[in-house]
């Protein structure tokens, strides 16, 4: 029997406050993990912005549901199902399997935020789902998060994560994140999960503030195909457990600590677009004369020959390959209109 290869290194600064467990529930994939949950310390605060696709997916209606409702204790993550276009049964299996980790862990189900990635109107076997939470939760560490990277992909051809460390007169600052995604990428987020972490201590109306001005140059501003998807998310976690503390826009250090976060998102959204389907050039685009960040944005995303350039490649080849894929039809008619309401 042939020895599976090593898998390489991944370089990461835990953070204290995080563990991260990956199991193989074998939902859709054999012989990989496919199943991840995260933990939060007690006390950490969390943020979240979700797709604007009209199609959303059943877990991203419960994960806005309950992060409304409950400080949360757990994120937990599937790769190989959407859990997008069931319906009610759908929305049934995510209130399970929140259920299910619930019980295991003493919390609410309202504490848990599911997210679920992959093949889009198939039924999630809830069961497989159940049957590996006790393996994932014995996996959990604060150094889990090269097999957390791993066990999100689908698509994707390399797991992505990024790191940064920063000092702040005397404290220092981590920041880790990790993100999958490779095809059906567009602004307003992209066909994509991602998460990071910070050892800092922010309270949840100031990381959210800053989670909505990390996801503007980052998973907002990159598109491979010219398709949003049902299912993304974008979450950013402060445990407090470091020696960072801010309370307010003014606290010394907030912006570094806003520039770190804004750095490793735009980082792990490039990594999206080298790792695009079938892409082999990374392109930037540069807007000048713009009146405002708005009108900037409308050329580069909107009506700008440069997007409308880069989804015409990706749809020649997708042409070339006789490919159809339902997936494509949700994320493309499910696209963003003025009445979709905000993340």
């Amino acid at each position: 029997m042939a020895t599976p290869a090593k898998q390489p290194e991944l370089d990461f600064l835990p953070i204290p406050g995080i563990r991260l467990g990956a199991a193989a529930a074998e939902i859709r994939y054999r012989g990989r993990n496919d199943l991840l949950l995260i933990e939060l310390a007690e006390g950490a605060t969390c943020a979240a912005v979700f797709t604007r696709n009209a199609f959303c997916a059943a877990p991203v209606v419960l994960a806005r549901r309950h992060l409304a409702a409950a400080p949360t204790a757990f994120l937990m993550i599937n790769s190989g199902n959407a859990n997008a276009g069931t319906g009610d049964a759908g929305m049934h299996a995510a209130e399970e399997s929140c259920r299910a980790l619930a019980a295991l862990r003493g919390c609410r189900p309202e504490q848990v935020l599911p997210f679920s990635t992959g093949v889009i109107g198939e039924p999630l076997p809830v069961n497989r789902l159940a049957a590996g939470l006790p393996a994932a939760l014995t996996a959990l560490s604060e150094r889990g998060w090269a097999d957390a990277a791993r066990a999100i992909m689908t698509t994707d051809t390399v797991p992505k994560l990024v790191s940064r460390r920063v000092e702040l007169d005397g404290r220092s600052l981590s920041v880790t994140g990790m993100a999958k995604g490779s095809g059906m990428i567009k602004p307003d987020m992209a066909t994509m999960l991602a998460y990071i972490a910070t050892d800092a201590a922010v309270p949840q109306a100031l990381l959210q503030e800053c989670l909505k001005q990390a996801v503007e140059p980052s998973f907002n501003a990159i598109t491979v195909d010219g398709d949003t998807s049902t299912n993304d998310s974008f979450v950013l976690m402060a445990t407090g457990r470091g020696e960072a503390v801010f309370d307010s826009v003014s606290a010394p250090g907030w912006e570094d600590m806003k520039a770190a976060v804004i750095d490793v998102a735009r980082r792990l959204a490039q990594a999206i677009v080298r790792d695009g389907e079938g892409a082999t050039k990374f392109i930037e685009i540069a807007v000048g004369g713009a009146r405002s960040r708005e009108e900037a944005d409308i050329q580069a995303s909107g009506k700008s020959i440069q997007e409308v350039r880069a989804e015409e490649e990706a749809a020649l080849d997708a042409e070339a390959a006789a490919e159809f894929d339902v997936e494509r039809l949700f994320d493309e008619e499910g696209q963003p209109r003025d009445e979709a309401p905000e993340a």
